[in-house]
């Protein structure tokens, strides 16, 4: 499991203090990466971090992702420090209300676009201009099988979802040539603590569309990033790689 080599680089993980984006930064230093985690629950994140073997390779900064500001500021520690940053994985989302979208309040619909999409943009414009000027990068976005197929009850997730399949798509076009690559990983339910925020119904209908009629692990999601922000995937950029237990249909 631990083939994959990315000693020597550093990694940002937004939304890493639980779920995948822990799952993501676990991985990533079993690999021998250095990672940041980018999270607005430090406390989380410090908790678990404190109880690795070598915590020293995770710094942990609070940032409101949702704010150029917070996020400008993050930058600046890192480059104070003189952090290179190698790997970007936009993985911080919530998932909403479970509503029509006649019945979403303008508030609820903007809270899961400002974070699941716009968030995506700031990091990337954030950090893509000091990947160009080393020649070189991965960028790694999570979106999910709802941006490519819609789920009912969730136009703002799958919107932004499928905003960020879009942004992913036209990012790798743009950077080509530029040494950064840019990825996509699309997945259909994940079990993390995601699925507390949707009601049973919503998750029962997500199963059901699943070939393998179960749900996938963290852990699945994980080792997919691992290998995109590895050398080993070097000719291809701008695509999306399905993790689905089969219901992705193009």
């Amino acid at each position: 499991m631990n083939q994959i080599d990315l000693k020597g680089k550093t990694a940002v993980v937004t939304g890493g203090a639980r779920g995948i984006g822990k799952a993501i930064v676990e991985r990533l230093l079993l690999s021998g990466a250095n990672c940041v985690i980018w999270d607005q629950d430090v406390d989380e994140a410090t908790r678990w971090v404190h109880q690795l073997p070598e915590p020293g390779e995770v710094r942990v900064q609070k940032v409101d992702l949702t704010s150029m500001d917070s996020i400008a500021q993050a930058v600046q520690a890192l480059e104070k420090d003189q952090v290179q940053v190698d790997i970007v994985v936009n993985n911080a989302g919530i998932a909403g209300v479970s509503k029509p979208l006649w019945e979403c309040s303008c508030d609820e619909w903007r809270e899961v676009i400002e974070l699941d999409l716009i968030a995506v943009f700031y990091v990337c414009k954030s950090l893509i201009p000091f990947m160009m000027a080393r020649k070189r990068g991965k960028i790694i976005n999570i979106a999910s099988i709802a941006g490519k197929d819609g789920n009912p009850n969730a136009s703002h997730y799958s919107a932004a979802k499928a905003g960020v399949i879009g942004l992913t798509k036209s990012l790798g076009k743009e950077l080509a040539t530029s040494g950064v690559r840019v990825h996509c990983v699309a997945p259909a339910v994940i079990e993390t603590d995601i699925l507390k925020q949707v009601s049973q119904e919503h998750i029962d209908y997500m199963v059901s569309k699943i070939p393998m009629q179960r749900v996938g692990q963290p852990h699945e999601v994980a080792s997919l990033v691992a290998w995109l922000a590895s050398e080993d995937c070097s000719f291809s950029t701008g695509a999306v790689f399905d993790i689905s237990g089969g219901r992705a249909t193009y």
